[in-house]
């Protein structure tokens, strides 16, 4: 079974992606280590852990310089939502002057624990100013990569929560599944496929009705929340009145690192998705 590392974990959605991206492509996978700097996304991963969403996996909290490498197992995989803020729009743009910079530490790691694969998400910025570089450092690391943009809305999601995915094989990596990525390569690219847990085959296709039909029949499988100023769905709790008096019902010092990890969050289903389609390009 192939092993997992997870950095810049937050609060467990990239991760739950790559696992559920892995078994599409016939590759099983645990995770043995997270690390992530902030308590309210590690609160959030070890109730996931006692729960049964996630690995039992040991939890790293601190920072990603001082995690000490030699103490963990061999690393198959090497996943992460590295810092946006260097690339982010609604920032300052600072790009490698950005002192959250963490990609030359991210670069030294894949350097040391020689993964055989990587996969990463940042915001939708990053085409725009730093990806040239991360895919110039691993393409000398020895990995073949494949990357793209990704919204939410491509697996049902009432929202579009656009991120770049780039996947990363090193050049010794297996083909995996004989031939995946072999049929119809003519969907790479634009026309991505949308292959959800329980479908078989291509949604869009199956319904006729392009990325609306997607967005329908994945309300139905996952059922999503209703999206703002849409009417409230049967599946959903009744939805309570707060006051507009700067939140005072909930209390804004209690919300803010809720908000915070909610806003950094990936949304798996969409991971897996950017995953899937990222793999079989890689693999035609």
């Amino acid at each position: 079974m192939d092993q997992i590392l997870s950095v810049c974990t937050g609060i467990g959605g990239l991760d739950l992606g790559l696992h559920d991206g892995l078994r599409r492509v016939g590759i099983e996978a645990r995770t043995v280590c997270m690390v992530e700097g902030e308590a309210f996304p590690v609160a959030v991963l070890g109730k996931a852990i006692r729960e049964g969403w996630m690995d039992e996996a040991p939890i790293w909290l601190g920072d990603l310089r001082e995690l000490p490498l030699d103490e963990l197992p061999d690393i198959d995989w090497y996943t992460g939502g590295y810092p946006c803020q260097p690339w982010s729009q609604a920032g300052k743009r600072l790009g490698e002057d950005d002192p959250r910079h963490l990609w030359p530490i991210i670069l030294e790691q894949l350097k040391s624990l020689r993964p055989r694969g990587v996969f990463f998400e940042n915001v939708g910025g990053h085409l725009s100013l730093g990806i040239d570089r991360v895919l110039q450092d691993l393409a000398g690391c020895g990995f073949s990569c494949a990357f793209g943009l990704f919204t939410a809305a491509e697996v049902g999601a009432p929202h579009r929560r656009e991120r770049v995915f780039i996947l990363g094989l090193a050049d010794s990596h297996g083909r995996g599944l004989e031939g995946i990525g072999q049929e119809d390569d003519d969907d790479r690219g634009d026309e991505r496929r949308n292959d959800l847990d329980g479908c078989g085959e291509d949604v869009a296709d199956r319904n006729g009705e392009g990325l609306e039909g997607r967005r329908r029949f994945c309300e139905r499988t996952h059922q999503w929340p209703s999206g703002q100023g849409c009417p409230q769905r049967p599946h959903e709790p009744a939805r309570c009145v707060e006051s507009g008096l700067g939140r005072t019902s909930d209390g804004l010092p209690d919300r803010v690192d809720r908000l915070r990890a909610l806003g950094n969050g990936v949304l798996p289903q969409q991971a897996a998705h950017a995953f899937a389609t990222l793999y079989k390009e890689l693999e035609a």
